[in-house]
């Protein structure tokens, strides 16, 4: 795979201490104690932005930090929202005429929930793999949650952020490999009942705990470790070549599981913006990954293992290498 993440740019807004949400004394006493326990402090939380808005302030600061003019861009792929503000309008050419982005083609991508970024940097590939003239491709999303209420029971607490990826074919990040797989056991394990609703009565639930619990549970662990270990045998790397994994910020005990599933450590910068942001969709992975960068845990001629999955379901596995391609790896 010949493609590069030139720079990473993740836009957060204000934080709240997840004590100060409103909704935490309206949960039964259950569902509190269950949410108080996932590892998360605070939430970030951009009142009166939507999520274009975020993903448009995202996508000027990757291009103010690598000083690229947008109307450079050949593509502008957008992971589509969880709900857009209206039906029948395309929310990838407003972004596109918020960024500037005047030159290049605009499009969503999604479906995959928390997983969606995956099929976003496959179809930036493909546009530079088949379009010898395109030099840069930019991929954003804008996360926001759909219901009023950000905690989703019994999972998360989602938190507003927007980020956006410089995709090229040189840069500092090397994508070597993605592998991605999806089922649809589980299409409908998480919904969001709008139809004839007022927006503030809506609530993304789980439509059966058990089987997010036990059954998606363990499959996710068995995905996890065998894309893993196929990532790592097809591109000949040994486990212990491999100096950082990174995975999404749910909750902590969802981050022990996947270490314990592949019997490695993973950077603590997940668990640490879990901490500090909540979930923050798409956008947790990649926003991990630039934090380690970061942090020196990624060092020149390293390899690192992005690891997704969403309860949509999809699973997928990533293989970057920390190369000396030009430009920077960036996380604002």
């Amino acid at each position: 795979m010949n493609i590069a993440l030139r720079a990473t740019a993740t836009h957060l807004p204000g934080r709240t201490a997840l004590a100060d949400l409103p909704e935490l004394a309206a949960l039964p006493a259950g569902e509190r104690a269950a949410c108080l326990g996932l590892g998360i402090e605070r939430v970030a939380v951009g009142a009166g932005l939507s999520a274009v808005d975020l993903a448009a302030r995202a996508g000027r600061q990757v291009l103010a930090a690598t000083g690229l003019a947008p109307d450079r861009l050949a593509g502008l792929i957008m992971i589509e929202p969880r709900a857009p503000e209206a039906f029948s309008t395309s929310e990838a050419t407003r972004l596109q005429q918020l960024v500037g982005a005047d030159r290049a083609w605009a499009f969503s991508v999604g479906g995959l929930g928390c997983a969606s970024v995956v099929p976003a940097l496959l179809a930036a590939a493909g546009q530079l793999a088949t379009d010898p003239s395109a030099a840069d491709v930019l991929v954003v999303h804008g996360s926001k949650p759909v219901a009023a209420r950000r905690y989703r029971h019994p999972v998360t607490v989602n938190g507003d952020s927007g980020q956006a990826v410089l995709v090229s074919r040189d840069g500092p990040l090397r994508v070597r490999d993605i592998l991605l797989e999806t089922s649809g056991a589980y299409w409908d394990l998480f919904r969001v009942d709008y139809r004839g609703r007022e927006p503030d009565r809506w609530r993304e639930e789980c439509t059966d705990i058990p089987t997010y619990a036990f059954r998606l549970a363990v499959e996710s662990r068995k995905r996890i470790a065998e894309l893993t270990r196929r990532l790592l045998e097809r591109n000949g790397v040994d486990r212990e070549a491999v100096s950082c994994y990174v995975g999404q910020n749910l909750s902590t005990a969802a981050l022990r599981i996947v270490a314990e599933s592949l019997d490695v450590e993973l950077s603590d910068a997940c668990a640490d913006n879990l901490r500090d942001n909540g979930h923050l969709g798409p956008n947790d992975a990649l926003f991990n990954l630039a934090t380690a960068v970061d942090r020196g845990q990624l060092p020149e001629g390293g390899l690192a293992v992005v690891l997704n999955m969403s309860p949509a379901a999809a699973w997928s596995a990533m293989l970057v290498e920390h190369g000396t391609g030009e430009g920077g790896a960036v996380c604002l």
